[in-house]
C-alpha cells in the first residue's frame, strides 16, 4: 500500500480524497490509502480524513505519495518539498511556471528514485479522444483553437501556463510545435485578457492558439482545423465515460507507482510535458517583450 497526503482542499483535492476512499475495484488505485490532507486553513475532517501539517506529511514513513492540488503558483515549491523527502508526487498541470524549473524537478525525481506525474485529465475526455480519432491520418493545412472562459483568479499564472491543457491538445494532435509570434491584450482592471500565439508544425503548417478570458465569457473551446480532405469546425460530441476523469488519472498514476507503465511511455510523456512548458515559456517571453 502507498500512504498518500492531499495538499490543497479545493474541488480537485476533495475529488482526490473521494476517489482514494472508493477506488475502482480491481484497479491499481486500490493500492493508495489517504492518510491526511494539508490546507492553509484550519479545517474539520474532510470525508473522515484529518488535517495534518506539511512537516508531519514530509517526515511520516507511512506517507509515500503527495497529491498537489493548490493554485498554480504554489506547485513548484510543494513538488520540490515532497521530492526532496523521497515521496512520489502527482501534481495538477502546470507543474511549474517555467521550463527550467520543471527540468530541475524531473532530475530531482530521478535522483530520488521516485515518480513525478503531471495530471492531464483533458487528454482523458471522451470528446478529445473522438477528436483525435477524427484527426488521425489527415494532413493539416492550418488551424485555430480558441478558448474562452471567465476571468482568471490570482495565483494561476500567465495564460500560456494556466491554459496549457489547450496547448497540450495541439501538441498531442499535431506533434512538436514551434512558436513564431505571440501577443497579449490585457485589461486587468476589467478582468479581461486575450493571448494569441502563432504556432507552426514540423511540416510548416500554421496553428493559432487563443486564450480569451473575461467576465461573462462562456467556458468553451472553438476549433477550425482545415485538412487536405475536410474542415473540422466543432469538437465532436461524445457520451461521458463510465469512469470519472480524476479516477482515470488516479489509476494511471497508481500503475506508474506499481511499475506497470513501460519506460518508453514514461519518456514520451515527459518529453511532451517539457516541450509544452518550453512553448509556454516562449509564448510568455514574446508577449512580454
Amino acid at each position: 500500500m502507498f500512504g498518500a497526503v492531499v495538499v490543497g482542499i479545493g474541488t480537485a483535492g476533495l475529488v482526490r480524497i473521494r476517489d482514494m476512499l472508493a477506488p475502482l475495484p480491481a484497479s491499481p488505485a486500490e493500492k493508495l490509502a489517504v492518510k491526511g490532507f494539508i490546507s492553509r486553513r484550519n479545517l474539520d475532517t474532510q470525508q473522515g480524513v484529518c488535517q495534518i501539517s506539511m512537516e508531519e506529511a514530509v517526515s511520516r514513513e507511512d506517507i509515500n505519495v503527495a497529491f498537489i492540488c493548490t493554485e498554480n503558483d504554489f506547485h513548484e515549491d510543494h513538488v520540490r518539498t515532497f521530492l526532496q523527502a523521497g515521496k512520489h508526487v502527482c501534481v495538477e498541470y502546470p507543474m511549474t511556471m517555467n521550463h527550467k524549473a520543471a527540468v530541475e524537478l524531473w532530475d530531482l525525481a530521478k535522483e530520488k528514485g521516485v515518480i513525478l506525474h503531471e495530471e492531464h485529465i483533458e487528454l482523458l475526455t471522451e470528446d478529445y479522444k473522438e477528436l483525435k480519432r477524427q484527426v488521425q491520418g489527415k494532413t493539416l493545412q492550418d488551424g485555430t483553437l480558441h478558448f474562452t472562459g471567465g476571468s482568471l483568479k490570482p495565483g494561476f499564472g500567465f495564460p500560456s501556463f494556466s491554459g496549457i491543457a489547450r496547448l497540450t491538445w495541439l501538441v498531442e494532435l499535431f506533434g512538436e510545435l514551434s512558436v513564431t509570434a505571440a501577443t497579449m491584450e490585457d485589461n486587468s482592471a476589467n478582468g479581461y485578457s486575450k493571448m494569441t500565439a502563432k504556432l507552426q508544425t514540423s511540416e510548416n503548417r500554421s496553428l493559432t492558439w487563443i486564450e480569451e478570458r473575461g467576465p461573462g465569457l462562456p467556458r468553451a473551446k472553438d476549433i477550425n482545423f482545415r485538412f487536405d480532405s475536410c474542415t473540422l469546425t466543432q469538437i465532436p460530441p461524445a457520451p461521458r465515460g463510465a469512469v470519472g476523469l480524476f479516477m482515470q488519472d488516479l489509476i494511471y498514476f497508481s500503475a506508474k507507482l506499481a511499475g506497470q507503465v513501460h519506460p518508453k511511455e514514461l519518456q514520451r510523456e515527459k518529453d511532451r510535458i517539457l516541450h509544452c512548458l518550453e512553448l509556454a515559456d516562449r509564448i510568455k517571453q514574446l508577449c512580454q517583450s
